[in-house]
């Protein structure tokens, strides 16, 4: 037993770091293009029509984006069940959660400094990257660690379709075998990682606000 919850750890740190990296490698870009859009008079409408995504995407439940992503996962993985079929499902959740994430932290940027970057003619390109991100670079690693946090609950879920790691684990044995010892394990591990994820998060934001 002690073999198989090794190895479902593995798969829950792998579905987690991938789709994790994955998530924060694309909904960065989509949080600066939402802030960009927003603060554009002639960008307005497609401001609207992401947003309108974005909001959409993060108020279906995990568990029943999963079931509507069914076909695409079939045909962009080319399986609906393991954990690179989760890796899939769970950035397509994570990537407007973390849009969102970003474009606050871009929002929170305070607009002295945004006027002294325009009144340096500085390009949007610039403006991103000498600005932005530099500034909200605290904020953008606690959103990180939100993220990941959240992803570590949806990993377990996506046990329950076959997703395996540790939530398949639990279900298999300690739901339908009754081994309820399982269940705390797996409870314990996911904790556990959760509190190490939020501290590593922490510590650095903290180390890179001062």
């Amino acid at each position: 037993m002690l073999s198989q919850i090794f190895n479902a750890t593995l798969e829950t740190l792998y579905m987690l770091l991938l789709s994790g990296f994955l998530a924060t490698f694309l909904g960065i870009p989509l949080g600066v293009g939402l802030y960009l859009c927003s603060r554009s008079r002639g960008l307005k409408g497609l401001y609207a029509l992401l947003d309108l995504l974005v909001n959409i995407f993060r108020s279906i439940p995990f568990i029943i984006l999963v079931l509507l992503l069914i076909p695409v996962t079939k045909r962009v993985m080319g399986t609906i069940i393991g954990p690179n079929a989760a890796i899939f499902n769970l950035t397509i959740a994570a990537i407007p959660f973390m849009a969102r994430l970003s474009e606050n932290s871009f929002n929170g940027v305070p607009s002295g400094i945004i006027d002294s970057s325009n009144s340096m003619g500085l390009n949007r390109w610039q403006m991103v990257t000498r600005v932005l991100i530099p500034e909200t670079l605290p904020d953008q690693i606690g959103n990180v660690t939100v993220l990941l946090i959240n992803l570590v609950t949806y990993t377990a879920i996506a046990g329950a379709v076959g997703a395996g790691g540790l939530g398949q684990l639990a279900i298999n044995y300690g739901y339908y075998r009754f081994q309820w010892d399982v269940v705390l394990y797996a409870v314990i591990v996911l904790v556990a990682i959760s509190q190490l994820l939020q501290f590593t998060g922490g510590k650095l934001a903290k180390r890179l606000r001062k």
